[in-house]
């Protein structure tokens, strides 16, 4: 798998009893969800209002593709994919590689899931999230879910060295759309 720390305050939800985000521009739970038209590793455009009144959608920004970290975690949730989209919910993976970078990194580690490009404008949309990292030129290792209506339910913010508890997405994930956790 990947590797895990100990270190809570790294994963304090927003929002959460730690009291806010541990990524201090971050948007937080509640705050209407900025759309985006983004390219996928295939070139097509995927816009999150596509989703609007019908999924919730977990939206993973990821620091860079073909690291340990991220490939370690996207590898969980590709073998967990069938939890992560059902009829009601969706998940996207969105760093800062160009689009050509995520389709060589989906077919050399099988991942059927979408990977979103925030080349350019280059992190536009993580930008808008508040968890761009301007000295990396890449996303913070950052988690929101979306609801139907639009609005962040859920966020969460790991150390770039830390993975993402996927139990605990899963679980924020299906409260978006009402099902029992």
């Amino acid at each position: 798998m990947f590797p895990m720390s100990d270190d809570v305050r790294a994963t304090t939800p927003c929002g959460g009893a730690g009291g806010g985000c541990e990524v201090g521009s971050a948007l937080p739970v509640g705050a209407a969800a900025p759309d985006f038209a983004l390219r996928d590793q295939f070139g097509q455009t995927v816009r999150l209002s596509d989703f609007r009144d019908r999924k919730a959608v977990a939206v993973l920004f990821i620091p860079f593709a073909f690291s340990g970290v991220c490939t370690g975690e996207l590898g969980a949730v590709q073998a967990r994919l069938a939890s992560f989209l059902t009829f009601d919910t969706e998940v996207v993976a969105v760093s800062c590689d160009p689009v050509y970078s995520l389709r060589a990194f989906a077919e050399r580690d099988g991942l059927d899931m979408t990977l979103l490009s925030d080349f350019w404008p280059h992190g536009e949309v993580s930008a808008a999230y508040g968890v761009f990292d301007s000295a990396r030129g890449a996303p913070r290792r950052s988690s929101f879910v979306v609801d139907p209506r639009g609005t962040i339910s859920w966020a969460v913010h790991n150390d770039l060295r830390q993975g993402r508890d996927l139990d605990a997405h899963l679980a924020a994930l299906q409260q978006a759309v009402g099902e029992p956790v």
